[in-house]
């Protein structure tokens, strides 16, 4: 079971890390004033759009617009804490784990409902959102399934109750 949590481990810590640095530079844009991003990652931006056809970055919608607020005030935090709390083996980081994942699940299901939907889906535009949807599930699951031993502290209190 130690390998299994430590994929787990692997894959929250990157889907973690994805989004404390891909979010505050790329998707804030949506919503926070153009003033604070520098021209590049403006650029950058408008590439992205081109290149991988997300129309809906191009033109954001509102519940696109409020799903972007809602992963900058609650899901960007949390996702800092769950690296920090994977990273730095806190007893806590299964919780923050299960909030991003559930969080992120139920945004990207949004986005990928309507990008389905749409009849506007491109093959590079599907591969693009759902990794979050695989990130996502398994940040649920490691956050329900905390395999991980109890520490020899819990253990010793044990003993000395008995």
């Amino acid at each position: 079971m130690g390998v299994v949590s430590a994929v787990a481990d692997a894959v929250v810590v990157l889907f973690a890390l994805t989004i404390t640095l891909s979010f505050p530079l790329f998707g804030g844009q949506s919503v926070l004033p153009p003033s604070l991003y520098p021209a590049p990652l403006q650029d950058f931006k408008r590439w992205y759009v081109a290149e991988f056809g997300d129309y809906l970055l191009a033109q954001p919608p509102a519940f696109l617009r409020c799903l972007f607020w809602l992963e900058l005030v609650f899901l960007w935090p949390l996702a800092i804490a769950t690296l920090y709390g994977v990273l730095a083996r806190r007893r806590w980081a299964a919780t923050a784990s299960l909030m991003a994942g559930v969080s992120t699940l139920t945004s990207s299901s949004a986005i990928l409902g309507e990008i389905l939907f749409s009849g506007r889906a491109t093959t590079k535009l599907l591969l693009l959102y759902v990794p979050y949807i695989v990130f996502a599930v398994i940040a649920t699951l490691r956050g329900l399934c905390s395999c991980s031993a109890p520490s020899p502290a819990s253990s010793a209190q044990k003993k000395k109750r008995v």
